[in-house]
C-alpha cells in the first residue's frame, strides 16, 4: 500500500506495484476523518445529473495501443479482442493538449488545467484543498476566478492506458507531475469520510480519509460534454455528514459533465442501450455464472449468445464500464432504477495494466472503484458490450 503524504514530506516516493493496488481496493482501511473548514467557491448547481441536456455523450478512447498476454508480453493484436485492438472511443485529437501561457487547455475534454500539476508545492487534507481553490480564486491565480477541484472523471481523463510514471499521455507539456495521489472532488458515497483520488503514476483511482494529505491539481471550464457527469447531487463535510452544497466547491454543487438523458437506460428484450454512451449492454450482467480469468473472460463474450443491435460483443474498456458508475449511488453504484440483473462486485475490462502487463484493468463495482488484477486469476466477471 502506498506510503501516507504528509505537509512537509519531500515530493519523491515509491509508486506500489500492481499486487498492492489490487490488493488495496479490496482492503484499504477506513480511517475517521477530522472536520475542517468549509470553503466557498463561486459555482452554481446545475440539473441533477449534469449540465443542461445536450447530445449524447461519446467516451473517449484510453489511449492503448498495444495487446498483452496473459503472462505480460506484448502480442499482435488482431483478433485479441483487447482494448488496444478495438481502441473503442472518440479519438485524442492531435496535438490534444495546448499550453496557454500558465494553463492548459485539454482539446479533447475542452477543460483548462494549470500547467504546474502541483501548484500548491505540498500535499494537504481533502478541506484544505477545498480551501486553497478559495485562495486561488481569491487572487485571481492566473487571471481566472473560476478554479476549481476536478472530479473524479474529470481527473481520470487525463490517464493514459498506455503510459506510466506518470500516466499521462506522451508528450503531456505539463511541469511537476508527481506520480502519486491527487485529490477529487467528489466523495466516495460508499463511506462519506472518504473522498475519491487518483494515482497518476499508475492511474488507478480509489478513496482515501478526507484527513490524509494528498496533492491538488486545479481545473477550470466546464467542458464540451465528452465526460459524463458523475451523478453525485450531495455534499458532505470531512466527517461524512450531509452539508447544503451552495459554496462547498464539491462535485455535488458542480455536477458538471454531460448531462445524464431521462430515461437513461433502454431495455431491448436481453440487450439494454445505455442513452448516455450510447453503447449496448447484456442485461444479465453476470453470463458466465461465476468470476472467470482475464483470458476466459475474452473468450466468454465473443460467445454470446444473445443477438446485438449494435454489432459485435466484446469486453468493454475501463472507460466504457466506468461509465456505468452513479458516484451518488454504492453497492451497487449503478444508477438507481437501472435494468440489469444479476449484478456482481468486480468486472473485468479489456485494457491491460501497462504498469505490470500481466495485469488488467477492473472495475469494483460495488465501490465504483478502478483497481487492476492479475490476469491469470478467476477473480472477476465478464459483461458483455457493444458498439458504438
Amino acid at each position: 500500500m502506498n506510503q501516507e503524504i504528509r505537509r512537509g514530506d519531500r515530493l519523491r516516493h515509491r509508486v506500489p506495484t500492481p499486487a498492492a493496488i489490487a490488493l488495496a481496493a479490496t482492503t484499504m482501511p477506513l480511517e475517521r476523518s477530522q472536520a475542517a473548514r468549509r470553503p466557498s467557491v463561486r459555482l452554481a448547481a446545475q440539473s441533477p445529473h449534469g449540465q443542461a441536456p445536450g447530445r449524447e455523450a461519446r467516451l473517449p478512447q484510453t489511449g492503448q495501443s498495444t495487446c498483452h498476454d496473459v503472462a505480460g508480453r506484448e502480442i499482435p493484436c488482431p483478433d485479441s479482442g483487447q482494448d488496444g485492438e478495438i481502441r473503442a472511443g472518440l479519438p485524442w485529437p492531435e496535438p490534444r493538449f495546448q499550453p496557454r501561457g500558465e494553463r492548459v487547455h485539454d482539446r479533447l475534454t475542452g477543460l483548462d488545467w494549470t500547467l504546474d500539476a502541483n501548484p500548491a508545492a505540498f500535499p494537504m487534507t481533502w478541506g484544505e484543498a477545498l480551501a486553497y481553490i478559495v485562495e486561488l480564486n481569491d487572487r485571481g491565480a492566473l487571471g481566472f476566478t473560476d478554479w476549481r477541484l476536478p472530479n473524479r472523471r474529470e481527473l481520470r481523463s487525463l490517464v493514459s492506458h498506455q503510459t506510466r510514471d506518470p500516466a499521462l499521455p506522451a508528450g503531456h507539456p505539463f511541469d511537476n507531475v508527481f506520480p502519486g495521489w491527487y485529490w477529487t472532488s467528489t466523495t466516495a458515497v460508499i463511506s462519506p469520510l472518504h473522498a475519491w483520488y487518483v494515482h497518476l503514476g499508475g492511474a488507478r483511482m480509489f478513496y482515501g480519509g478526507k484527513d490524509q494529505s494528498f496533492l491538488v491539481w486545479p481545473v477550470r471550464g466546464t467542458g464540451n460534454e465528452v465526460l459524463p457527469a458523475t451523478g453525485q447531487i450531495r455534499c458532505f463535510d470531512e466527517t461524512g455528514r450531509v452539508i447544503a452544497c451552495t459554496g462547498s466547491g464539491q462535485d455535488g454543487e458542480s455536477r458538471l459533465g454531460s448531462a445524464w438523458p431521462v430515461p437513461r437506460f433502454e431495455v431491448h428484450a436481453e440487450t439494454v442501450l445505455d442513452r448516455m454512451s450510447g453503447l449496448c449492454w447484456l442485461r444479465h450482467a453476470d453470463p458466465t455464472g461465476a468470476p472467470v480469468s482475464w483470458p476466459e473472460a475474452l473468450a466468454a463474450v465473443a460467445r454470446t449468445a444473445v443477438p446485438s443491435p449494435a454489432g459485435p460483443w466484446r469486453l468493454p474498456n475501463i472507460i466504457e464500464l466506468e461509465s456505468l458508475v452513479d458516484c451518488g449511488r454504492h453497492t451497487p453504484a449503478l444508477p438507481k432504477d437501472h435494468p440489469f440483473t444479476e449484478i456482481r462486485e468486480g468486472y473485468w475490462s479489456s485494457t491491460t495494466s501497462l504498469y505490470e502487463p500481466d495485469w488488467a484493468w477492473a472495475l469494483y463495482l460495488e465501490k465504483g472503484a478502478v483497481g487492476v488484477g492479475q490476469k491469470a486469476g478467476a477473480y472477476f466477471h465478464a459483461w458483455p458490450v457493444s458498439g458504438p
